[in-house]
């Protein structure tokens, strides 16, 4: 088991609907944050930005995003995370893929989907929550519009890790800093945030604010980050076992099931 965790994250712009692009740049900025890195995170499509153009755009479940993402990892000895548009036999799907260093990889499919914007018209739901466990960390990634139902991201199975993925634009991002925050601090875990900044192809704007939260929900990371960075910062186990056992909240978290 590790103490502690090192997480990489990266705010960034994204080329619109240019995955090779995409790849490519995210290449050069993983360089520059790997060597102490444990974990990266990247935002939601980060090789498309939040398209609806599907059927152009999706790759098969194990594509060449993927097999990206497995290089990156096993290149630079890490784990790396973050969502693509995928084609899984008849279907579309927001899905998140984590890779571990050795080239496996876990999924999940966006719960979520965002009726707004018609993600749900496009994108088949998920149904299964994923937890991963990393160098004796268990973790819970979760995509965008899934931060605001805190149901779903209930930490029944005492989780040390919540990460979100995203393309949550500026007009709402007081809503993105809040629920973070919130997360954290009912969960009882650190929380990751994912953002993107710039501007998408259908006109919507991006500011970021990638942030990590504490058990205490305390930013360890910098808050309202607006322009393109990258950062590693440092997770510890101790932080977390301590304060559960000083304040047990978790102990006195209500039991339910979903149907």
């Amino acid at each position: 088991m590790k103490e502690e965790l090192i997480v990489g994250i990266i705010q960034s712009p994204l080329h619109w609907e240019d995955p090779v692009s995409n790849r490519e740049m995210f290449s050069t900025k993983i360089i520059s944050i790997a060597d102490n890195a444990d974990l990266i995170v990247l935002p939601e499509m980060f090789t498309t930005g939040f398209s609806m153009n599907a059927s152009r755009l999706a790759e098969e479940n194990e594509g060449p995003t993927l097999s990206w993402m497995q290089s990156q990892a096993t290149e630079h000895d890490l784990a790396i995370t973050g969502s693509v548009i995928v084609k899984d036999k008849d279907r579309f799907y927001n899905r998140l893929y984590f890779v571990f260093p050795d080239g496996s990889y876990d999924w999940y499919d966006k719960k979520h989907t965002f009726t707004l914007a018609g993600e749900h018209r496009t994108y088949t739901a998920g149904n299964e929550k994923l937890i991963v466990e990393y160098k004796g960390w268990k973790i819970c990634p979760l995509i965008c519009y899934d931060l605001r139902f805190p149901v779903w991201a209930r930490n029944t199975e005492d989780y040390d890790l919540l990460i979100y993925v995203a393309n949550w634009p500026e007009k709402r991002i007081k809503a993105w800093d809040a629920l973070l925050k919130a997360r954290a601090i009912e969960n009882m875990s650190y929380c990751v945030g994912v953002n993107r900044v710039g501007e998408d192809g259908n006109g919507h704007t991006y500011v970021g604010h990638s942030a990590i939260y504490d058990v205490l929900g305390d930013c360890i990371s910098g808050e309202e980050i607006e322009n393109e960075f990258s950062i590693n910062v440092s997770l510890n186990k101790k932080h977390i076992q301590e304060t559960r056992k000083k304040l047990q909240f978790l102990n006195d978290r209500d039991t339910f099931n979903l149907i």
